[in-house]
């Protein structure tokens, strides 16, 4: 068994045996999905700034994993990420995890915005994408409060990341990367968007409204779903 499988499955024993980790009555959790380039991070970003989240990016958390000198898991997400594929969950979901606690321990002393004494608010952009890793996360890290889906067309996406890819420098930024993660989104998020659909958990937004736009419609949904 190599080292990676042994880590990997270290990992989903872990999750196994352990329930919550952060109790969701104190540490608030909003997913966001939406397919790549529907600009999930710039409204996360906006989010941050008016309600004093913690942006969490599965895809940027994984992107940085791969470079750590160190990292026992830095070639196999380069090469899950270079061919379009989704990193195992228990991967995905650790490295959340640690982020998550990184960021409580060193809130602690606060008390605004929802934060201190073992309270949080947290944006997690791109994740849950398959099933196993909505119930890893919901089960063992902390039950997520809602989801928030940004919603176009794959010509819009295309057209975006294209762009985006002038200037990113990210390896798949580029056509062919772009539609084997369009398709990969489809195949595996859309089962997870209506599981949270059908527990009335999905915000859903027209994304392909200018950027304004699109956060006023994501502002004044949020004020509705925490009752703010």
């Amino acid at each position: 068994m190599s080292v990676v499988s042994e880590t990997i499955d270290r990992i989903k024993s872990f999750f196994h045996h352990n329930k919550e980790v952060f109790d969701h009555h104190k540490v608030l959790v909003v997913f966001v999905l939406g397919g790549p380039g529907a600009g999930k991070g710039t409204q996360c970003a906006r989010l941050v700034q008016e309600f004093g989240f913690c942006h969490l990016s599965a895809g940027d958390l994984l992107r940085a994993e791969q470079h750590r000198e160190g990292s026992e898991f830095g070639d196999l997400i380069r090469q899950y990420i270079r061919e379009g594929k989704i990193v195992p969950s228990e991967v995905t979901v650790n490295l959340l995890k640690n982020a998550m606690k990184a960021e409580l321990e060193k809130h602690e002393e606060e008390t605004e915005n929802g934060w201190g004494n073992g309270k949080g608010r947290f944006l997690v952009d791109g994740f849950p994408r398959k099933m196993d890793q909505a119930h890893i996360f919901d089960e063992t890290v902390c039950e997520s409060k809602f989801v928030l889906f940004f919603v176009t067309t794959e010509d819009v996406l295309l057209q975006r990341l294209l762009e985006r890819g002038k200037t990113s420098g990210r390896e798949d930024d580029n056509e062919e990367s772009i539609k084997k993660r369009f398709r990969t989104f489809v195949e595996t998020s859309m089962p997870v968007v209506e599981y949270y659909r059908e527990h009335d958990k999905v915000v859903e937004i027209d994304a392909t409204k200018s950027i304004d736009e699109v956060y006023e419609r994501t502002s004044n949904a949020v004020k509705a779903r925490l009752s703010i």
